[in-house]
C-alpha cells in the first residue's frame, strides 16, 4: 500500500511524537526541541521557517519529515527531522517522504539539500538511508555530540534529474 504524503496537520501531533519517542535514537532534549518545531509550524504553518509532512496509511500516520530553507542562503535547505514507525521501517515511507521533500525543495527554488546526523552505530541505517538516496557525505566533525559520537553532514544537488 502506498501512504498518502499530506502536510501536518493538529491532530497528527501525538502521532509524530509516539514516533519520535518509539524510534529510540533521540535523547529526551531532542524530543523537547522536534515538539518545539513541530508547535512552531502548527502556530503559523503558512508562515513558519519550517515544512512538516507525514506519510499516512489507513489513518495512521507510519512517517513525518521536517524540513526547511536554511537561514542565510540562496536556495539551500535542510532536512530537520524524519522518521517512521519501527513496523514500517524498510517499506519504502522514508524514501517516498525524502522524494516528496526534494520535489517540494525543487519545487521552491531549492538547489541543495543538507541533512547533518550522527556516526553513533544506533544511526548506521540512517546513514546507510542516505547513502542509498544518493546522499553524498561531506563533513565529518569528531566527538561533536559527544566523544566518539561525530556529526556526519550529507549533501544532495537538487536537479530535475534528482527529484521525483
Amino acid at each position: 500500500m502506498i501512504p498518502r504524503i499530506r502536510t501536518l496537520a493538529p491532530r497528527d501531533k501525538t502521532a509524530v511524537m509516539t514516533i519520535l519517542r518509539k524510534s529510540e535514537q533521540f535523547e529526551l532534549f531532542e524530543l523537547d526541541v522536534a515538539e518545539e518545531v513541530i508547535n512552531d509550524y502548527l502556530r503559523d504553518p503558512i508562515n513558519s521557517s519550517y515544512h512538516v509532512a507525514v506519510a499516512e496509511m489507513e489513518s495512521n500516520i507510519e512517517g513525518y519529515v521536517c524540513y526547511g530553507p536554511t537561514p542565510l542562503t540562496k536556495g539551500t535547505w535542510d532536512i530537520y527531522w524524519i522518521a517512521v514507525t519501527p513496523k514500517s521501517r524498510k517499506q519504502g515511507i522514508g524514501k517516498q517522504l525524502m522524494s516528496y521533500t526534494e520535489y517540494n525543495v525543487e519545487k521552491a527554488g531549492g538547489r541543495l539539500i543538507i541533512v547533518e546526523t550522527s556516526s553513533k552505530s544506533s544511526y548506521d541505517d540512517t546513514n546507510n538511508f542516505y547513502r542509498d538516496l544518493g546522499y553524498e557525505e561531506i563533513c565529518r566533525i569528531p566527538d561533536f555530540y559527544a566523544p566518539k559520537d561525530d556529526k556526519i553532514m550529507y549533501q544532495k544537488k537538487i536537479t530535475a534529474k534528482t527529484s521525483s
